[in-house]
């Protein structure tokens, strides 16, 4: 295994990877997280998963297993964010982001990729980014891939434990137990937990909780109403950060060697 990271690399290194290697593209947002998590949260949990990832697939490569060449690319840090305006946000409308994959992804195939993985850490991203992903393929001879990240576990390995029952309706939930859990693992200097707690509200908003499953319910307002986060995050900790960031990590490493098995060159 290879792992470039493409900001550090030279244009023919780039280029030499380019044919083999899977490029994979975090992308994440700038938007608030109610009082006690930073503005970059979205960015920043992207960023540690493909980090732990990476890390994973060296240490299968360094213990013999066949893992496929990796191109990092930089974190796109900005995101689709209207919803959290009423706070703090910087935010691109959905066309814009829409024509920034496009782009960033089109300059891929102009480059010589052929395979592309796009890792979203914000909701607000999911469905452009998934769309992004899918006109790519149809305009340009690739295979490519998206994912957000929390919804990858690492339920293929037997040690792995499920969620917690208390905490299984909070993933990902926004700002809540399982965000700030994550950052206390992973940016624990940057958590202003005396901040984490949050009066329950009734009632509950329908964009997390909506009336009846299938449903995609949006109400004026509701994000200000519940003061920018889903759940009450005053019950997180480090130790179940590390658990959940772990388990998203080694799910999304199990991702990739399902990909490039999936699509490697003479496959």
């Amino acid at each position: 295994m290879t792992h470039r990271n493409l900001t550090e690399s030279t244009w023919r290194e780039t280029r030499a990877a380019a044919p083999d290697a899977i490029a994979v593209l975090p992308i994440g947002s700038q938007e608030q997280h109610a009082e006690h998590l930073p503005m970059g949260t979205d960015t920043m949990l992207a960023d540690a998963v493909v980090s732990r990832a990476l890390a994973v697939l060296e240490e299968r490569a360094a213990a013999g297993a066949d893992v496929p060449d990796l191109v990092r690319l930089p974190t796109l840090p900005y995101g689709h964010s209207p919803h959290h305006l009423f706070a703090a946000a910087l935010t691109l409308s959905a066309p814009v982001l829409g024509t920034v994959l496009d782009e960033l992804l089109d300059s891929l195939a102009a480059c010589g990729y052929r395979r592309v993985l796009v890792v979203n850490g914000h909701g607000g991203n999911d469905e452009i980014m998934r769309l992004a992903v899918k006109r790519f393929a149809l305009r340009a001879d690739v295979t490519a891939a998206a994912c957000s990240y929390w919804t990858l576990t690492d339920t293929g390995e037997p040690e792995a434990a499920p969620e917690d029952d208390r905490h299984a309706g909070l993933v990902p939930g926004h700002a809540g137990w399982f965000e700030t859990s994550l950052m206390l693992a992973a940016r624990p200097e940057l958590v202003r937990a005396e901040r984490a707690e949050r009066e329950p509200v009734d009632p509950p908003p329908l964009f997390d909780k909506p009336p009846h499953p299938g449903l995609t319910v949006e109400r004026h307002g509701e994000w200000e109403r519940v003061g920018g986060s889903t759940d009450d995050a005053s019950g997180a900790d480090a130790e179940s950060g590390t658990r959940l960031l772990d388990r998203r990590a080694r799910g999304l490493a199990r991702a990739v060697l399902a990909f490039d098995a999936a699509t490697r060159p003479g496959a």
